[in-house]
């Protein structure tokens, strides 16, 4: 996951919000990033084979920790995103179930810092300004409220495009 959600939950502005919720909207936020910047941010120098068994890759590297984010790839199976619970000498146990298959592709993935706080303020932005969305100005007295077209040109998977600058420097073009 790019920031661990008790990490976001200790911030102010998500108190008194729904653990659960905050952690699929990370999850959805790290899937966008990756699909919009067609970039995966793997380290491809920490990279190894593993048998996978229940929630469970039969291997390890010495470069990974607990809280960590991996990519199993080339499985035909367990393909996806996994954030690392436990590490063992010969195991290391992930957040989903994995079907018994005897070669997994395990890869690291690693964010820059800027993504991680480009995100943070997508978080910010989707707790205070979500239920928002389409009001350009409000007025209280002798009550107006304006609504702002919502087109390409100022939004971007649901974010206002001014949010989403930080992801210019990692987009990876398309073939």
């Amino acid at each position: 996951m790019i920031i661990a959600v008790n990490e976001v939950m200790e911030l102010p502005e998500f108190v008194g919000q729904n653990e659960k919720v905050i952690a699929a909207k990370l999850k959805s936020v790290e899937l966008a990033v990756r699909s919009y910047t067609n970039n995966n941010f793997q380290n491809r120098y920490v990279r190894f084979h593993a048998e996978s068994l229940e929630n469970r890759l039969l291997g390890t590297s010495d470069f990974l920790r607990v809280g960590d984010t991996v990519q199993i790839s080339q499985s035909q199976v367990n393909d996806g995103l996994y954030v690392i619970m436990e590490m063992g000498d010969d195991f290391i146990r992930v957040d989903g179930d994995l079907y018994k298959y005897p070669d997994n592709l395990v890869t690291k993935i690693e964010y820059p810092a800027d993504i991680k706080a480009g995100v943070l303020d997508l978080m910010k932005w989707e707790v205070k300004n979500r239920q928002k969305v389409g009001i350009k100005s409000e007025t209280l007295s002798r009550h107006s409220v304006s609504y702002y077209d919502q087109d390409k040109n100022n939004q971007v998977m649901g974010y206002p495009v001014t949010l989403l600058g930080f992801l210019k420097p990692y987009i990876k073009a398309r073939f």
